[in-house]
This record gives C-alpha cells, structure tokens and sequence, in this order.
C-alpha cells in the first residue's frame, strides 16, 4: 500500500534541523556583526530571503512535483549545472572570495552554482544507473558512466578550488553505484583510488597539502594552516557539558574564521556544549536513517537512486564539516547544511528535502 501524503517523520526533522539552524545563525551572526554592520546585514538578507523564504517554497513546489519528470530531462539539467558553474571563470560574471572563485555575481545578488551541480550530477547518475538496470554491474554501465561525470565535476570544482564539493559529490555517487547493485569489490576499488587521487593531487595544490600536514600536526602553524582548528578546538573544549549559553560565545569575535559558515559548529559546541553538539549530529543521523528509509521503500529504481544521492549529498557534508571542527578529519571548507550561512545552500538542500517528500509518496508505508 502506497502513501497518499508525505511523509512527515522526515518533515519534521528537516524542520527540526532548520530552526535550530536559525537559532544558532542569529547567535553566530552577532560575530559578523562586531567586525562589519555591512556585511552583516548582507548574510541576513542572503540567509533569510534568498536562503529561508525561498527555501521554504521551493521545499512545498518539489513535495507536490512529479520527480519522475526529472529523469526525462535529466541529461539536459546536468548540462546546464555544468555550464552554470563553469560561468565561475567568467570575467566580470564569477568572482573570487579567500583565495577561492566559487560564486557568480548579477547585480546585487550572488550564489554559488556548484549547489546545483550537486543536484544535476544525482539526477542525472541516478536515471543513467536506472537505465541500465542489471547491466549495472558491468565496467560500461556502472563505474564508466561514474567516471565520466565525475571527472567533468572534478575539472570544475578542483580548478575553483572546492575539493569539499567534489568529497561529497564522489561520496554521494557512492552510496548510489551500492544501491543499484555494482559489485563491492569495485566501490572499494574506486574508494581507494580517490584517496590515492587526492594524495597526488596535494603535491600539486598547495592548499590541499597544507590542510594534510595540518591535519596530522594540528601545531604546525598556529598563526596560518592550523589557526582555524586551533580556535575551534578552544571554542568546543571551553563549550564543556552544557555550553556557556545561547549568545555567550567568545570565539565568534575576532577568533574563528567564518564563525557563521565553516566554523559554527565551533560556536554550536561553545554555547550549547556536548549536549548541543550531539543533538545536532542526532539529527542529522535521524535524518539520514528516515531518508535513506525512504529510499530502501521505493519501488522505482530510479527515485529510490535519486533519494539516497540526494540524502548522501546532505548529510555527508554535514558530518566532513563536523568531523574537521573536530580534528577528526581534514579541513575542507564546506558548511553544515540548514545550519551554516550560504542562501544558495540552505535554498537547494530545501529543494532537495522537497524532492525526497515527492519521492515517500511512492514507498510503502514506514
């Protein structure tokens, strides 16, 4: 039996995860506020307008849109991600912030295209392994098609730089060649190869290696690779039990870099403690059961693709951000979705939770 609404367990920790992201922002957002009322007043209106109000409805259209139209055009929409986000390296169109040119600029209003590009990549992998049914499992219908789309993503986001994007894109496209069936051994195998992919590809970036030998030896330059974990760690470990409290955080001034993208979690652990942080990971693991759920009771191959890529894409950054606040793994720049500022981020992650409501329409019910 099949539902005829969506389903809300998994709305209502979506909508868990997006208030407690705006309580946290409007807290972390005061150390934006210390340094530049300008700026300030820029990520409030990028958060709640672009980010919140647009989010919100993009969420309601994609929950009541058919997803099965995305697997038509599918092809077309990765194109045109592609293409987008390629516009970076435009003169006078992409512009460049903290070393990385990430964002396209119109007027007053920017945004970052690799969010969609995450989105096309999933629809488009997920019709192609749909597609091919069994045939899956061979080279040409399985890793192929993987490594051909992948390597178009990577020669746009690694020329950026935004490794962090690719991480979760190459994760994501994962977790969806297990589900449509490809042998173990070779996920495994191409697991492997990225580590070994992202070694070399170190020794000619020197960002990337910075952040190994960073992560391996936290102390090795306090005052500039390592100056962000150091803060971090300060802010989490003075956080203790049960934080200093709503507001009372004082690395978000003058000390963490990005306290309301990169670094919130920081301020998360300082003003609400161990307590906090683990109800944000809760969360986000609850999150991850009740989507990937959703996914395992589709009978469509390709919607039940099309959710666990989607599901991957979310919470697989948010936990590469949480495990590199906590020096648990490398730090590769990407925000905490529904909690870290970026209006582009938190309106596609609303899109994609709209998407994944569409798709528990047509599962069995949980």
């Amino acid at each position: 039996m099949e539902r005829e609404h969506i389903d809300k367990v998994f709305l209502g920790i979506t909508i868990a995860l997006v208030v407690m992201g705006i309580f946290v922002f409007s807290s972390a957002s005061l150390g934006v506020l210390a340094k530049s009322e300008a700026k300030f007043y820029s990520i409030i209106f990028s958060q709640i307008i672009l980010g919140f109000t647009l989010g919100i409805f993009s969420l309601i259209l994609f929950s009541k849109f058919n997803y099965r139209f995305f697997r038509k055009y599918s092809f077309i929409i990765f194109v045109f991600a592609a293409v987008i986000t390629a516009l970076v390296f435009v003169p006078g169109l992409g512009f460049e912030h903290n070393g990385a040119r990430r964002w396209i600029e119109v007027g007053f209003f920017s945004f970052q295209p690799s969010e969609f590009l995450k989105i096309g990549f999933v629809i488009y992998f997920a019709a192609l392994l749909s597609l091919a049914r069994e045939r899956v499992r061979t080279f040409r219908y399985g890793i192929f098609p993987f490594l051909a789309l992948i390597g178009v993503c990577g020669a746009i986001l690694i020329k950026q730089p935004d490794a962090g994007t690719f991480m979760v894109i190459f994760s994501a496209g994962l977790a969806m060649l297990f589900v449509s069936g490809t042998k173990l051994r070779n996920i495994a195998v191409l697991g492997f190869l990225s580590i070994v992919g992202m070694a070399l590809l170190s020794l000619v970036k020197p960002y990337l290696k910075a952040r190994i030998i960073t992560y391996f030896n936290p102390g090795a330059d306090p005052l500039g690779a390592s100056y962000q974990i150091q803060q971090s760690l300060i802010a989490i470990g003075s956080g203790e039990i049960f934080g200093r409290g709503f507001g009372q955080s004082i690395q978000k001034f003058n000390f963490l870099p990005e306290p309301v993208g990169d670094s919130i979690f920081a301020v998360i652990s300082e003003e609400f403690g161990f307590v906090g942080a683990l109800t944000l990971l809760s969360l986000f693991l609850i999150f991850a059961f009740r989507g990937l759920k959703i996914a395992s009771n589709t009978g469509d191959q390709f919607g039940r693709l099309l959710a666990t890529g989607l599901v991957i894409l979310i919470v697989f950054q948010s936990l590469i951000n949480i495990g590199s606040m906590i020096g648990i793994l490398p730090l590769v720049g990407v925000p905490i979705v529904f909690i870290s500022h970026g209006g582009t981020a938190l309106l596609f992650a609303l899109a994609e939770v709209g998407i994944i409501l569409n798709i528990s329409k047509n599962t069995k019910k949980i």
